[in-house]
């Protein structure tokens, strides 16, 4: 294991009002500046309206100096792999390159942390870093598109699925390229903080407080709007109102196209099947009203647009990876979950 040159280790005087979670992102010679940049700007930027118990965040070198990122930047760190010892999430923001071998040490150390409850989380090509763990065998896990064909050669064992943004499985996340990671790390703090937390650094980073993990990480072209195409206008009456019995004949004729001609614009534009596009519209819909009201989950599946409960329970789980009483429970805000009457 390499050592650690005139690097001081954290200590609770460098965040002295803080004690929540402790993030690690990991940094390593040729670090991706942008994923990294992600994390430190989430994690580590202060946040006093958040109170104390919001994240302590340290950088955390898996080898010795220099460390150099991409653009040309150096970087000094607030320690070496002792602090994995001490994390409650470690990040991994990207990697060295999709054939680059993870370090035995590294793995070691990846796989004590996560053995004593640790998060594992990774960004676009920091799926290789956990992939080498071994942890992700037999687990659903995403990563950047481009490097899905080397995954799946290198990683048989792993179920990846290179069109979504995010992939939750128990303590491990992983996602897709670049902006993905914002998705994903939004995601956990709303699992950490509840919605109100992660729509409050959604505001100030001037992006969606939440995109689905089941979203398509790419569309063949985007999608027209309105006054240059048919199909905006449909989507967004979709979305208004997921509740009534779309159908692809209906869909079409709304949008003045043939079905053939529908479907072959439909997928151009959302990279998404009408079938798939709507259940995730449903989801989303669930989403909301799991965390905005205590309404019981019949009624949820109806307003979600769902024929039941069953339905509901299975497009939902598919897409977060939690069944929506258990989703509710995670990321309802408080001042509901105090007045729901439904029990769940």
């Amino acid at each position: 294991m390499p050592s650690m040159d005139n690097i001081p280790p954290i200590t609770a005087d460098m965040a002295p009002t803080l004690t929540g979670p402790l993030v690690v992102a990991l940094v390593y010679d040729g670090l991706c500046t942008f994923e990294f940049a992600i994390v430190a700007e989430i994690f580590g930027l202060a946040r006093p309206e958040m109170g104390a118990g919001w994240y302590r965040f340290a950088a955390c070198a898996v080898e010795p100096g220099p460390l150099r990122a991409q653009g040309g930047l150096r970087f000094h760190v607030d320690g070496g792999l002792d602090l994995l010892d001490q994390a409650d999430l470690i990040v991994i923001p990207g990697w060295k390159g999709a054939d680059v071998p993870v370090p035995p040490y590294l793995r070691h150390r990846l796989l004590a942390a996560h053995g004593r409850g640790a998060r594992l989380a990774s960004i676009c090509s920091g799926a290789f870093v956990l992939a080498a763990t071994g942890l992700l065998d037999g687990n659903r896990a995403a990563t950047h598109w481009r490097y899905a064909d080397q995954m799946r050669a290198t990683y048989p064992a792993i179920q990846l699925d290179a069109a979504v943004l995010y992939v939750q499985t128990d303590r491990i996340f992983t996602s897709a390229g670049s902006a993905a990671g914002i998705d994903l790390l939004l995601h956990i703090i709303r699992g950490d903080f509840g919605p109100d937390a992660a729509n409050s650094v959604a505001r100030r980073l001037v992006v969606p407080a939440h995109r689905s993990g089941g979203q398509a990480q790419f569309v063949e072209r985007p999608v027209q709007k309105q006054g240059q195409g048919r199909l905006a206008p449909l989507l967004d009456q979709v979305r208004a109102e997921p509740q009534r019995p779309w159908r692809v004949g209906d869909m079409a004729r709304a949008a003045l196209m043939s079905e053939r001609t529908f479907l072959r614009r439909f997928m151009e534009a959302t990279g998404q099947s009408p079938g798939d596009w709507l259940a995730m519209v449903r989801v989303d819909a669930a989403k909301r009203l799991l965390e905005a009201t205590g309404w019981p989950v019949e009624e949820v599946a109806r307003l979600a647009g769902f024929n039941n409960t069953a339905s509901l329970r299975h497009h939902f789980t598919r897409a977060t990876g939690l069944a929506p009483r258990d989703y509710r429970d995670r990321f309802q805000a408080p001042a509901v979950s105090r007045i729901r009457t439904d029990g769940r």
